[in-house]
């Protein structure tokens, strides 16, 4: 399985504590976990040619992790068209954190996507709400992250197909942190945690999720169907 992490890159340019918490970027601490669980995984940042993805990369994509924030304007709109596309056709799409408000994932969704936030060091506990979920092994019923940024309700994204995670934060606030759609033959996963300024993708918990999530997303040999105009598959008696 081929996957791909995708991040924007800047914070760690411009941040010094981004810089030390992640010094081969947040784009290669997740690659390096997802690496040593035995997927072929590349990384593609947002000043590369073609924002890390033109040639084949794109088309040779089994899933696809988005990290963004401070330059989702930047992301070129034909990018966007080529990947929403390919969700569609069926490569799986992880989109963490900030990335709510990534293009890509507006355009998928169709809402704003947009909610509360605070930066002010919450404890964040995320509760597992559905345990039969494959994207839940290993988890004990809930985990807890020291310090995070909060992201609260309304979170303006359609009915998740289903629910895995529910945050609560100290300051009060509830999230829903974990949500799965399908659309065309690909599945997308949304997964809140990993505010640049926190070692969050350090926590084994956090990187538990997104293997598994990688494993569930992954593309599978279903039938592809053709549309428009057919012609039938037997023949049309002569109606009198």
């Amino acid at each position: 399985m081929k996957v791909v992490v995708w991040n924007e890159n800047r914070h760690e340019k411009q941040n010094p504590i981004v810089a030390d918490i992640y010094p081969k970027g947040i784009h290669g601490a997740i690659a390096e976990f997802l690496t040593k669980a035995g997927h072929d995984v590349s990384t593609a940042t947002l000043d590369e040619p073609g924002h890390g993805l033109d040639g084949n990369k794109l088309a040779d994509t089994d899933v696809l992790i988005w990290w963004g924030h401070l330059a989702h304007h930047e992301v070129d709109d034909q990018l966007v068209e080529e990947i929403h596309q390919r969700v569609l056709d069926g490569m799986g799409l992880i989109v963490l954190h900030s990335g709510h408000f990534s293009k890509i994932f507006k355009r998928l969704m169709g809402t704003g996507c947009d909610l509360k936030w605070r930066e002010a060091d919450d404890r964040e506990r995320l509760w597992v709400v559905d345990p039969s979920h494959p994207i839940t092994a290993g988890l004990d019923q809930y985990f807890e992250l020291e310090k995070e940024e909060m992201y609260g309700e309304h979170f303006d994204i359609p009915a998740p197909d289903q629910l895995i995670f529910i945050s609560w934060f100290e300051g009060g606030e509830v999230f829903r942190s974990g949500a799965t759609y399908q659309r065309g033959r690909g599945k997308v996963f949304y997964f809140r945690p990993g505010h640049e300024t926190y070692p969050t993708y350090y926590d084994q918990n956090v990187q538990t999720v997104i293997k598994n999530a990688v494993n569930w997303a992954a593309p599978l040999a279903t039938p592809i169907h053709k549309y428009g105009n057919v012609q039938p598959l037997e023949r049309i008696s002569e109606k009198l």
